[in-house]
């Protein structure tokens, strides 16, 4: 496989020479997105990346190749530019669904179809569900078709099929998203039945400040300011097959400061306190690290460990069933039922958008209905 660099328009583009379905030789131009002026470097290393990604690619354009060999293949060049979490993610459904099914096929990558495509969609919706209990859900399905898109579109761009069969496909329809929420009344029984459970501290901090399972889990003690009594959210923990830590948040609104309230600043500074203990407890054998929720042994939490955990706490305490994303929407929705404008509802949340506020959080509980329609009453009372 061989490259070069050439000069267009004030611009570095990586010229390389490559192969057609038909076998044929071409020179594919690509734009580094530098411009000539003091990007050599930067130029060459871009080249180097093109090459060593067609390199990995140039034995898929034999017309033997199977579709599922060529998704084995792409994804090990997709690695190259996803996130670590958004790999892992397609890589535990890859081989969980995707690949089994289309191994079993061994349809070639020149001959899949609509018709392929949509069998799958069709069956995964069905009856796709790893123990037998039916189909996955709609959701879940789009996010089958989000890979598999992906990697045809990489297919037609390289020649290697004329056009993309999922463009022609359809997919279950999505049912509309309903937030779960606490009411005031249901949310002081869970703090009050959960008071003396390990797990007290984060779900009270989630639920009192809004946030998101990989915001409370990134929390570190440099995002504590116990002088000012601040915190600051810096740091996320995301991952479905392992832990997967971020010095950077969702967006740029999410990296927020709140200021902590008595009952948050004492719960923490206990944490503080026994972790002390147990970084002597423990020993050499203690995990060191800055996280505030994490094992006796310093080990972070899991975010897979802590969904189900609440949900059992749930269940110990015979609690209604909502989601520990929910405390989240149980935060907004209290907020705009004690009159908190939507742009504090943003702002507290962190959301980029104040639209996503508006489509998801701003339910009205049944109590806040009552209110409403008691002034109502009294305004426009027979």
């Amino acid at each position: 496989m061989t490259g070069s660099l050439q000069e267009k328009n004030g611009k570095y583009y990586a010229v390389i020479n490559v192969k057609d379905s038909t076998g044929k030789r071409k020179a594919k131009w690509i734009s580094t997105g530098y411009s000539v002026r003091g990007n050599k470097k930067r130029a060459e290393q871009f080249l180097r990346e093109k090459l060593r990604e067609y390199e990995l690619n140039q034995n898929v354009v034999s017309s033997d190749v199977t579709f599922a060999e060529y998704l084995g293949k792409w994804l090990s060049l997709a690695k190259l530019k996803l996130e670590e979490s958004t790999y892992l993610s397609y890589c535990c459904i890859m081989q969980a669904h995707i690949m089994p099914y289309f191994e079993a096929t061994n349809i070639k990558l020149n001959e899949i179809s609509r018709n392929d495509i949509q069998r799958y969609i069709n069956q995964k919706f069905a009856n796709g569900r790893r123990d037998g209990k039916g189909g996955l859900s709609a959701k879940s399905v789009k996010s089958h078709m989000v890979i598999i898109r992906q990697a045809l579109t990489e297919a037609v761009k390289e020649g290697y099929i004329a056009n993309n069969p999922c463009d022609y496909t359809t997919l279950p329809k999505l049912q509309k998203f309903e937030a779960g929420f606490y009411s005031e009344k249901q949310m002081r029984a869970l703090l009050n039945a959960i008071k003396g459970e390990r797990l007290f501290p984060l779900v009270y901090i989630t639920a009192m400040l809004g946030l998101r399972r990989s915001e409370v889990l990134g929390l570190k003690w440099d995002s504590i300011d116990f002088d000012s009594h601040i915190l600051t959210i810096k740091h996320v923990v995301v991952g479905m097959i392992k832990v997967i830590e971020k010095d950077s948040t969702k967006n740029k609104s999410s990296n927020r400061s709140y200021p902590m309230n008595e009952e948050v600043e004492k719960l923490l500074l206990s944490l503080k306190e026994k972790e002390t203990e147990n970084r002597k407890l423990f020993g050499n054998t203690y995990n060191e690290n800055d996280y505030v929720f994490k094992w006796d042994n310093g080990n972070p939490y899991k975010p897979d460990y802590i969904s189900s955990a609440f949900k059992k706490l749930l269940e110990k305490y015979s609690l209604p069933k909502i989601r520990f994303h929910d405390l989240r929407h149980s935060c907004a929705s209290l907020l705009n039922a004690n009159g908190c404008s939507l742009k504090d509802i943003q702002e507290w949340l962190g959301h980029s958008d104040i639209q996503t506020t508006a489509n998801i959080y701003t339910h009205l509980n049944i109590e806040r209905k009552a209110s409403i329609m008691e002034t109502m009453e009294k305004t426009i009372s027979l």
